[in-house]
């Protein structure tokens, strides 16, 4: 939509990307809004040829703009602000619709900063998206999320809608009290900043068709990195900050989440923190050693030595450290 159109329009916030170019035909519009749902069960997820009219549509552009608002959030490297963001579409709305639909649409690179861990144990870096591309990172978002969201793993609760750190406990404490005490308790060492970036594409590449859309996710993933006012290029990691940064790492961990699944074990996943529950220490002992070798060689991840440990559970009380390596 344009901004003369916008202006006539004051209680409209968000821009109308076009759906279609003037060029297409009806029935081509017609069969971009058609949905996967009914067909999820006989066909591949990668039967999405047309993600990107659906991420430019009007009221999915509506709830980014509501969503990225309601985050607040600091500038990035533009300095665009999250009050500065609406004007900004409506003026250069259709453009953007045009990049996005073209494959042409390029991020910025985004800004570091470090914050304090939570538990004090040191920094954790954070990549600040532009409000723009936080804007698109959510739009997109919302496209994928409702059509990923329900093939991940039912023992992973991070990031994902319905689901919470609570219910993680909650199944926790349901292993220990079946008599699966021991834990191994592993989480992956800077697992944001060392994402392999060709496994994570040719994951989305299962499941998504349309090359617009692959090719709008790698730009993000290379869009590099300004820190103390110089840019680098990053060829691995998905920067902690984007709307679509934890999406992409449930992927990447839900190959973690099956093979786990295949094994057998019980287990609880909470972002790049993951618990296995077993019935002995020898058990334990062995699970840990082959998962972390597992993740290691297939995942081309690594795990955090410093805080890998077999504890033992008791009740629902509590957990004790009683080894770790």
């Amino acid at each position: 939509m344009s901004g003369q159109r916008q202006k006539n329009r004051p209680e409209q916030e968000v821009l109308a990307f076009p759906a279609e170019s003037r060029s297409d035909a009806p029935r081509a519009a017609e069969q971009g809004t058609e949905t996967l749902m009914a067909k999820r069960k006989s066909e591949s997820l990668a039967g999405t040829e047309r993600l990107m009219e659906e991420v430019c549509e009007l009221e999915n552009c509506k709830q980014a703009l509501q969503r990225v608002k309601a985050n607040k959030g600091s500038p990035g490297v533009d300095g665009m602000t999250v009050d500065e963001l609406s004007e900004y579409l409506k003026q250069h709305g259709l453009k953007i619709g045009e990049q996005l639909r073209s494959g042409t649409y390029q991020p910025q690179p985004v800004r570091r900063v470090e914050i304090p861990k939570p538990d004090g144990s040191g920094m954790r870096k954070l990549g600040i998206p532009c409000v723009l591309d936080r804007f698109v990172q959510q739009a997109v978002l919302q496209v994928l999320q409702k059509r990923w969201d329900p093939t991940f793993s039912e023992h992973s609760h991070g990031f994902r809608p319905g689901r919470s750190a609570k219910q993680a406990v909650h199944k926790a404490q349901q292993y220990i009290a079946e008599g699966y005490r021991w834990v191994v308790d592993l989480d992956l060492e800077k697992f944001f900043d060392r994402v392999n970036h060709d496994r994570l594409l040719a994951a989305v590449a299962e499941r998504v068709a349309d090359k617009r859309m692959l090719k709008l996710i790698r730009a993000f993933l290379e869009a590099g990195v300004m820190e103390d006012g110089l840019v680098s290029a990053v060829d691995e990691g998905t920067p902690q900050g984007g709307p679509l940064s934890p999406l992409l790492s449930n992927l990447v961990l839900d190959e973690l989440d099956r093979e786990l699944e295949r094994r057998g074990h019980y287990f609880v996943r909470y972002a790049d923190d993951c618990n296995i529950y077993v019935s002995s220490e020898r058990a334990g002992q062995r699970v840990m050693e082959s998962v972390t070798r597992f993740i290691t060689h297939q995942l081309q991840l690594k795990v955090n030595q410093t805080s890998l440990a077999l504890r033992r559970g008791f009740g629902n009380r509590h957990v004790e450290p009683v080894a770790s390596v």
